[in-house]
């Protein structure tokens, strides 16, 4: 009876784990496959046609070279490697600045002829109109039919979802964002989490000890809104104040927000594992004549490295993938950083703040999973690097 229930117990834990397992794999695949869709997407917005004169030598607009156009920040052909020729812009709505409402018909039944009369007249004209008023005999040169490619995404530099006539989801600015806040993070809670831990593992006594502990433990249970609150309330203003700044919402707020917020994982991890070292090997370095001090940093340390890894891989995890905190105290920019000290936005502020208003299965829906996708890469690569890291120590 006592072996057949252990099969049983057996069997549940590998179903259980296989389950999970499975799970995970099939989360991960849908992410990538929802990621992937993105590069099948036409770089102008769908239902719509981008074209030019074919004379034009211009082959191919990338969706930033797109927007500095119809912004009017590129005015001349010869700035994206065509001729020199002033780019003439035109949308459906100019259509009446070259038409009579009488040579465009009652019904618009002559706009898509109209259109091609232009394209062919106008050498440097940019035409932007809906795919429907595309003439079956169009003389003009299509550039929308370009899907958008790896480089627009991981190489863009700007980040405009919902512009017009194309949208961009440049990679940068979002990237550089969410590695400076948590690095900024990493590099202000490790000195004090460790310092922490080292302290209550080796100095604290007793009474401290269990006094400190579940008031660090229970810090870690705050919900992240709170943490966010309080930055939004406290820390932003003190940091605007304090340095002078035009606004308080930037990426050093964001950074003392997530340090704050990791230090109980590190504090705790690091301390529980210093605290496996074997007694007898604290008391052979002491009976050597070895200090407190150097049998911390020579002994202790050492022989929990493992886990000491550990805490900083769940800390760096915190803070790489935290939301609404950051959301709420990093100002919100999608711009490329330039100092600490001013607005910026990371990758899972941007997913929050957005997927809700994605249509399903659209180019912004799909470039936000992929922005997921590269936001688990990245997780992904940091935890290898430190157990490899870790390891190497070892050895």
């Amino acid at each position: 009876m006592r072996k057949f229930l252990e099969k049983i117990v057996e069997g549940g834990l590998l179903v259980s784990g296989s389950v999970t397992s499975l799970t995970i794999l099939l989360i991960i695949l849908f992410l990538f496959k929802e990621a992937g869709g993105l590069f099948n997407s036409p770089v102008v917005e769908e239902g719509y046609v981008l074209a030019v004169n074919e004379q034009n030598d211009v082959k191919r607009l990338s969706p930033e070279q797109i927007l500095d156009i119809f912004d009017s920040e590129i005015t001349n052909w010869n700035e994206v490697g065509g001729r020199n020729e002033e780019i003439v812009l035109f949308r459906l709505s100019d259509l009446t600045n070259y038409f009579s409402e009488d040579e465009l018909g009652s019904q618009f039944e002559y706009v898509p002829e109209k259109i091609n009369e232009l394209v062919m007249r106008e050498p440097g004209i940019v035409a932007f109109f809906p795919y429907q008023y595309l003439a079956d005999d169009f003389k003009g040169r299509i550039v929308s039919g370009d899907k958008i490619s790896l480089s627009d995404f991981f190489a863009g530099t700007k980040w405009y979802p919902t512009s017009t006539p194309s949208p961009i989801f440049g990679l940068v600015p979002l990237l550089l964002g969410t590695l400076l806040v948590s690095i900024g993070a990493i590099v202000i809670a490790l000195p004090f989490g460790m310092a922490v831990a080292i302290y209550m593992a080796e100095i604290a006594n007793v009474k401290t000890r269990n006094l400190l502990k579940p008031v660090i433990e229970l810090l870690a249970g705050i919900p992240s809104v709170v943490y966010g609150f309080f930055g939004l309330v406290v820390i932003v203003p003190l940091i605007q104040k304090v340095l002078h700044l035009p606004v308080g919402e930037t990426a050093f707020a964001g950074s003392l927000v997530l340090a704050i917020m990791a230090l109980p994982t590190i504090i705790t991890v690091a301390e529980d594992s210093m605290r496996t070292t074997p007694r007898a090997m604290k008391e052979a370095s002491l009976a050597l004549g070895a200090t407190q001090w150097q049998t911390i940093y020579k002994v202790i340390i050492p022989y929990s490295i493992s886990g000491i890894t550990s805490a900083v891989v769940l800390g760096i995890g915190r803070a790489i993938g935290e939301t609404m905190a950051v959301l709420m105290v990093t100002g919100n920019a999608a711009v490329i950083p330039t100092s600490f000290f001013e607005p910026v936005r990371t990758i899972p502020a941007t997913i929050a703040a957005e997927l809700g208003e994605a249509p399903a299965g659209g180019a912004h829906y799909e470039a936000l999973f992929l922005l997921g996708a590269v936001l688990f890469l990245i997780t992904l690569i940091l935890s290898i690097s430190v157990e490899y890291i870790s390891s190497k120590r070892k050895i």
